[in-house]
């Protein structure tokens, strides 16, 4: 049996080092906003023919648009991110566009935000992801109520959970840093599918331990808690790799719109099943130990007590 418990200090050491980097990526880095946060207009341009990235990347300078985002979404398509702009403007940039480059082109997505409607947005979104929480939080107190100290459980499974999202925010803070990737409403959304499937694995093992509890399988929590993480093992990452399968399908496949969408889902599903496997049980454990103050605990390299 693989002693998952056991290794509780490895897996803490290095959930530590990594939300050490994700803070650290964070406050030296911060997100790079979309236009949903920051404001602007995104536009998805389809040329008739082959125009290169630099190419087109001149004349939006050439028009006064030397801040625009370019990314080539296909073989003669282009996803672009400006400063807000009207339909008029829209229309003479296609205009101008097609003049200067020798082709026609058509703008088969547009869409505009202010600045006022992104920081909105992302208050909103901070909001949610807040009452999600504590969401989460009454109901694993509630559902473990005939549990010992239940509220521990509830603590346990949110601690867990956050310790996903803070690691998923930041790598996006540092793939915004080292390719310019940008977080949208849709990054919104995939950070709140990543709390329910993440919380979704931890009740499951959460309930086996309950079960394994009410068996009395073992008068050593310790213990019963490793057997559940273990039976339990298998269909977590059964349900995980056929997520995971679906999500990169669609990562390399889909539309750029939703690229990077998916990339944040498939990064979540991954980080949520080690967490569910590795984090939220021996959280349990470590509480009900009265390790939580004691350094040693969490130093993979100091022989811990049995």
């Amino acid at each position: 049996m693989i002693d998952f418990v056991g290794k509780r200090s490895w897996f803490f050491f290095i959930s530590v080092l990594v939300l050490i980097a994700s803070i650290a990526s964070l406050a030296i880095f911060g997100l790079k906003a979309g236009i949903d946060f920051s404001g602007g207009t995104s536009l998805t341009l389809e040329f008739n023919s082959t125009i290169e990235q630099s190419q087109l990347r001149q004349e939006m300078a050439k028009l006064g648009y030397s801040e625009a985002t370019i990314q080539k979404t296909g073989t003669d398509s282009f996803l672009i991110h400006i400063r807000e702009i009207s339909a008029q403007e829209r229309d003479t940039l296609q205009n101008n566009l097609e003049t200067d480059l020798g082709t026609q082109l058509k703008i088969t997505d547009y869409y505009s935000t202010s600045p006022a409607v992104g920081a909105s947005t992302a208050r909103n979104a901070g909001i949610a992801i807040i009452i999600a929480a504590i969401g989460m939080l009454i109901y694993m107190a509630w559902a473990f109520r005939k549990m010992p100290k239940p509220f521990r459980w509830g603590m346990s499974a949110v601690l867990a959970l956050l310790h996903d999202v803070a690691i998923l925010i930041g790598i996006f803070s540092l793939l915004g840093w080292i390719a310019g990737i940008e977080v949208d409403a849709l990054f919104i959304t995939a950070v709140l599918t990543v709390v329910g499937y993440s919380i979704n694995n931890t009740v499951v093992v959460y309930d086996r331990i309950r079960e394994n509890m009410t068996r009395g399988i073992s008068s050593d929590f310790t213990q019963t808690v490793n057997s559940s993480i273990v039976e339990t093992m298998g269909r977590c990452l059964n349900t995980s790799l056929t997520t995971v399968f679906t999500i990169l399908a669609l990562f390399l496949f889909g539309g750029a719109t939703i690229h990077y969408f998916m990339l944040a889902l498939l990064i979540g599903v991954v980080i949520g099943t080690y967490d569910s496997m590795c984090i939220a049980g021996e959280l349990l454990v470590t509480w009900e130990r009265g390790e939580w103050r004691r350094i040693s605990t969490w130093l993979p390299f100091v022989k811990q007590p049995t």
